[in-house]
């Protein structure tokens, strides 16, 4: 597990925006942390990253938005579906040709595939955040390595 503290939206996009250069296709990141954590902040870094121009929004009522960038960009938010994530075709986009972040993971744990990149991130103070990783697999370990180096 690793954990950075970062002190404004801007540090925590960059932090993603950092994090969207060392990934590929097939890459799965899940985002957990209470609401206006900083979820979508982070997406919306992920995102620039990706050279994806368009503007990023929470998914919450629509579950998904796709984007267009160096590698599609799957952004979903499964705080409303229920057990599973079947009801979008998750496995479909987890396995796909981009690169999926899933808010709220932790509704559709068991729909998830193992090897991923978990990240939580928590409030610390009112623009504080702090961002922990929590990669299984090899991939991951050394994506999560390179984001804090």
């Amino acid at each position: 597990m690793y954990t950075l503290i970062t002190h404004s939206a801007a540090e925590t996009q960059a932090v993603a925006e950092r994090l969207a250069t060392l990934v590929e296709a097939g890459t799965v990141i899940t985002l957990n942390g209470d609401l206006s954590a900083g979820k979508t902040t982070f997406t919306q870094g992920f995102a620039k990253g990706l050279g994806v121009t368009r503007n990023v929004n929470s998914p919450t009522f629509t579950i998904m938005k796709q984007y267009k960038g160096r590698l599609p960009l799957y952004h979903m938010d499964v705080y409303r579906l229920e057990d599973t994530g079947d009801d979008i075709g998750l496995e479909e986009y987890i396995n796909g040709d981009g690169v999926a972040i899933v808010e709220w993971s932790n509704l559709i744990e068991s729909s998830l595939p193992e090897e991923r990149l978990a990240i939580t991130i928590e409030r610390v103070g009112d623009e504080d955040r702090k961002l922990t990783l929590a990669p299984t697999g090899e991939r991951y370990v050394q994506i999560a390595k390179e984001v804090l180096a």
